[in-house]
C-alpha cells in the first residue's frame, strides 16, 4: 500500500514561482513514472508533467520553459518546479506514482495564481 502526499501549492502572483513536492510512503519501491496532473473547474484533468524512472522527462506544451519536474529515489520524492506562472496555471495539483500493476495517486494542492 503507498500513500502520496503533496505539499508546496499555495496563492502566489502571476510571475512568481512556487516548488511542489510529493513524498510517498508505504510500499514505495519500484516506481516507474511518476508525475504531475492538475485538474481546474469545469475541465477534465490534464497531466502537466512526467519523468520516467530514467528521469526523462514531458511536459504539456504550455508549461514547457516554465516547469521542471524531477524525482528523488532516496527520499520517495517528486518535485515539481513552478516558474514565470500565469493565472491560467491556477488548479488542484495531484501527484501519480506508477508501480507495474497499480497508480498511486495524492489529494491534491491547490495553487493559486492572482493576475
Amino acid at each position: 500500500q503507498v500513500q502520496l502526499v503533496e505539499s508546496g501549492g499555495g496563492l502566489v502572483h502571476a510571475g512568481g514561482s512556487l516548488r511542489l513536492s510529493c513524498v510517498a510512503s508505504g510500499s514505495t519501491f519500484s516506481f516507474n513514472d511518476m508525475g504531475w496532473h492538475r485538474l481546474v473547474p469545469g475541465k477534465q484533468r490534464e497531466l502537466v508533467a512526467a519523468i520516467s524512472r530514467d528521469r526523462e522527462t514531458n511536459y504539456v506544451d504550455s508549461v514547457k520553459g516554465r516547469f521542471s519536474i524531477s524525482r528523488d529515489d532516496t527520499k520517495n520524492t517528486v518535485y515539481l518546479q513552478m516558474n514565470s506562472l500565469k493565472p491560467e496555471d491556477t488548479a488542484v495539483y495531484f501527484c501519480a506514482a506508477d508501480q507495474v500493476l497499480r497508480r498511486y495517486w495524492g489529494r491534491g494542492t491547490q495553487v493559486t495564481v492572482s493576475s
